[in-house]
């Protein structure tokens, strides 16, 4: 609370001089310490062999509980005060919106309470160390993602926020273009834009380091996988392998073209609605591409081989170059437009998008293209779509649990549709897109059977009709 009051009322204070700043900080934090308290003071706990239950009796009684069978996750978080203090905070999921937090519990017990809870199942490991550990060189594909230009921006806008506070923000931008002395103003603002990218890189390694430091994942007796990561601020999170459905190879482009990829796990039970979503399911942040595969395969128990998977129709070609160039063409149209109504320069602005979204556009459709396959592997199906971020997902046919197909008027014109595997676990839903119709059908069929099979046509009665 301390932190807070001080981020948040020093540059209030240096723009307004206020006095009454000081007490009302004084007064946040201490209300802040005084609901900490009796939080504190307060709440009971208690793990029994059906359930886990919270109770917290004050002003108001409010009691919560969870069944043990349905905890589908327990994780462990420790900022840099929690670890001053030697405790975490545990947090116990349903996956859906049933959630226990326990904060903060000495560490020591927070690990007990953890194996207590998930370990179930007495099974001994089947690894002889852990499936994964960091590999300090893994740092180097932290700046080619959108976090890089992303922090850059952002540490400029901060930069131009607080100097906006007092008054200041022209005078910094005009302060910042005479750096560069007399240097056309195009170029001026091209080295800015430089300086942002270095500013991103750096804060980019930053937050990798910070998120993925001590990283390890590990199998562990009862049956569960184990990620462990994190510099400052320590994170744990557990997950059942029989909660397991299978695993998604993630490929952003820029990884992808620096030849890597992270794993992200297909499970019941993952949480939703937290915006550390995408961590909490990763398996394995962005590593080169064959350690990946070795994750994965370690995870499923199996090598799960992408290489051979249908090819679409080149009607799925003709489709995506088609969308690819109506995105780029329509903020093109706008600029020829609003240049022929206000001014010449948006003319030539225009003439410089088009000489570099149309090429960027066909080829990134043609990338798509390319990309596009499905196919079957043992006990799993595999999909595969995307360019600026390409998915494999390979997900165990015995968790399909349907499949819809879509088929717009376009599609059903080139004879393509898309086919839904719809499962419990994951994103809900992995799509096999512009897949050619009776081939895919056939797919659908074959890859879950019993599912799809009652609302097939069979041949041999049609033959009869017409005989």
């Amino acid at each position: 609370m301390a932190g807070v009051a001080v981020s948040a009322g020093t540059p209030v204070a240096i723009g307004t001089r206020s006095l009454w700043l000081l007490p009302a900080a004084v007064l946040l934090v201490g209300a802040g310490v005084l609901a900490e308290y009796l939080r504190w003071r307060y709440t009971r706990f208690r793990c029994t062999a059906e359930r886990l239950e919270t109770e917290f009796r004050f002003a108001v009684h409010t009691r919560k509980s969870l069944p043990r069978e349905r905890i589908r996750t327990v994780d462990l978080t420790a900022n840099p005060l929690h670890r001053a203090f030697g405790v975490a905070a545990l947090s116990v999921g349903t996956g859906q919106q049933e959630r226990l937090t326990l904060s903060p519990l000495a560490r020591a017990d927070a690990e007990a309470l953890r194996a207590e809870l998930l370990h179930r199942l007495p099974e001994p490991s089947t690894s002889d160390g852990p499936l994964a550990t960091l590999d300090p060189r893994w740092i180097r594909y932290a700046p080619i993602s959108f976090v890089a230009p992303t922090l850059g921006l952002t540490a400029f806008g901060a930069l131009f926020k607080v100097a906006d506070w007092f008054g200041a923000g022209g005078g910094l931008l005009t302060w910042l273009l005479d750096l560069f002395g007399d240097l056309p103003l195009t170029t001026s603002i091209l080295l800015l834009l430089a300086v942002a990218m270095v500013i991103g890189v750096a804060g980019a390694l930053g937050v990798f380091a910070e998120m993925w430091w001590h990283y390890r994942l590990d199998r562990e007796p009862g049956g569960t996988l184990r990620v462990r990561r994190g510099l400052l601020t320590t994170r744990s999170i557990t997950l059942e392998e029989r909660r397991l459905r299978g695993v998604e190879l993630v490929e952003p482009l820029g990884a992808r073209l620096a030849g890597a990829a992270r794993v992200d796990a297909i499970a019941t039970g993952m949480r939703q609605e937290d915006d550390d979503k995408t961590e909490a399911k990763t398996l394995l942040p962005a590593a080169p591409r064959e350690t990946a595969l070795d994750v994965a395969a370690r995870v499923l128990g199996e090598r799960v081989e992408a290489a051979g998977l249908v090819p679409h129709p080149p009607a799925a070609c003709g489709r995506r170059l088609r969308w690819a160039l109506l995105t780029a063409l329509v903020p093109l149209l706008v600029l020829v437009v609003l240049g022929l109504l206000l001014t010449d320069v948006l003319l030539v602005v225009a003439g410089g998008v088009a000489v570099v979204a149309l090429p960027v556009a066909v080829l990134l459709a043609l990338d798509a293209y390319r990309g596009l396959g499905h196919g079957r592997h043992g006990r799993y199906l595999i999909t595969r779509a995307g360019t600026v971020r390409r998915g494999t997902a390979v997900l165990a046919r015995d968790g399909v649990i349907g499949w819809t197909v879509k088929q717009s008027v376009f599609q059903r014109r080139r004879g393509l549709a898309t086919f839904t595997a719809t499962t419990a676990a994951g994103a809900g839903a992995y799509a096999i897109l512009d897949a050619d119709t009776g081939e895919g059908l056939e797919f659908a069929a074959a890859a879950v059977p019993g599912v799809l099979t009652p609302f097939l046509e069979t041949s041999a009665p049609a033959e009869a009709s017409r005989t």
